[in-house]
């Protein structure tokens, strides 16, 4: 099964107005204001990620319809540790599409080629400053809409990570805080 089978990843914005229960000019006058990530065709016509109509949905107390609100989400782990990388990957593989990297310059030429929906990552390697590399995934259009999960034992990093674009922390080896993280991002349920 691919990427969450038949489920939408876009939607109009007649989808969204019936989603918020209200018109097409609403979701029209949330677009321009700013208020709900979107993109255009190049006929010009409105487009919404799934992800940033969950986000939406969740900031303004929208219920949570149920084609939203299901599905298997793709995940890549980034984590030098071999041995974390292992365990972590058996763990959420169950769960989630895994993709797992032990070479963070790998890992994030497949983040911007396969655009996962989440990135975990452990901000202690050597070979990659992770606070730059949030920033960066935060800022390119492409990547923007990828959640990053911190997963790591250096607190430390914990705000720095969060300023840059993060979307959470949790400290290892929480696995099953980082799983309920995931599904809290996503929009997902546990089967």
């Amino acid at each position: 099964m691919g990427k969450r089978g038949q489920d939408k990843e876009l939607f109009t914005a007649s989808e969204v107005a019936r989603f918020c229960q209200v018109d097409l000019k609403t979701i029209h006058n949330w677009a321009d204001r700013g208020e709900i990530r979107h993109f255009r065709t190049p006929g010009r016509h409105l487009r919404f990620r799934r992800l940033d109509v969950l986000d939406f949905l969740r900031k303004y107390g929208y219920p949570i319809p149920e084609m939203l609100n299901q599905g298997r989400s793709t995940v890549h782990i980034i984590d030098e540790d071999r041995n974390s990388l292992a365990m972590l990957s058996a763990e959420l593989s169950p769960r989630f599409e895994v993709t797992a990297f032990s070479e963070p310059v790998d890992a994030l030429i497949a983040v911007g080629t396969a655009c996962p929906d989440v990135v975990v990552l452990d901000v202690t390697g050597a070979k990659l400053d992770v606070v730059s590399c949030i920033e960066r995934l935060k800022h390119m259009e492409s990547t923007r809409h990828v959640r990053v999960i911190v997963f790591s034992n250096d607190e430390r990093a914990q705000s720095r990570a969060l300023a840059a674009g993060a979307s959470g922390y949790v400290r290892k080896p929480q696995v099953k805080r980082l799983i309920e993280m995931i599904d809290a991002l996503m929009g997902t349920t546990t089967s």
